[in-house]
């Protein structure tokens, strides 16, 4: 049995927003490490649409000395999209219906990691697909764009771990409270 799990940077305020303009000076080893775990246990990733045309307009293109380029590029993708048509970003799926069907298909079959895509992970939490959220809390308060939370339904989580960085981030992973 696989599993889906999410990463997301996230100031103090709650914004996951254009992490590039406030996290960098905190990235170091150890949240390196997290984000290297994250991605080396995935199978495939999963993105919703935003992140997905983000990612698919640039990758393609980038920089083919860059080791990323072809680990990106290269690596298995499920979008999810009910406005998407078709993934043209190579080795791509779109899962555009019976999607929760479809990923709890995916889940028996491999481990799933999620980058970005915060309208899909409030999705998967409310509908109890996420099986691990992993928050990188940056210690600024950015104090304006995308929350990670918005009005919506209440999900219990429980707390699995906490770790403190040097640089003052807390990595706080999360699993749906058993009992909800």
């Amino acid at each position: 049995m696989g599993s889906i799990k999410s990463g997301l940077f996230v100031s103090v305020d709650g914004v996951v927003e254009s992490p590039e303009q406030w996290h960098l000076t905190y990235f170091n080893d150890e949240m390196g490490a997290v984000v290297g775990e994250l991605m080396g246990g995935a199978d495939a990733t999963l993105l919703g649409r935003v992140t997905y045309e983000g990612f698919a307009d640039y990758w393609p293109n980038a920089d083919p000395n860059d080791p990323m380029t072809e680990q990106m590029n290269s690596a298995r993708k499920y979008v999810v999209s009910s406005t998407l048509t078709e993934a043209t970003w190579q080795n791509t799926t779109l899962i555009n219906e019976n999607v929760a069907d479809e990923l709890r298909k995916l889940k028996q079959e491999m481990n799933l990691g999620i980058t970005g895509s915060v309208v899909l992970v409030r999705w998967l939490l409310e509908q109890r697909l996420l099986d691990e959220l992993h928050l990188l809390v940056h210690p600024i308060v950015v104090g304006k764009g995308q929350r990670l939370f918005d009005d919506g339904p209440t999900v219990p989580l429980r707390l699995l771990s906490s770790t403190t960085f040097s640089t003052g981030v807390m990595h706080l992973v999360y699993a749906p409270a058993e009992n909800s």
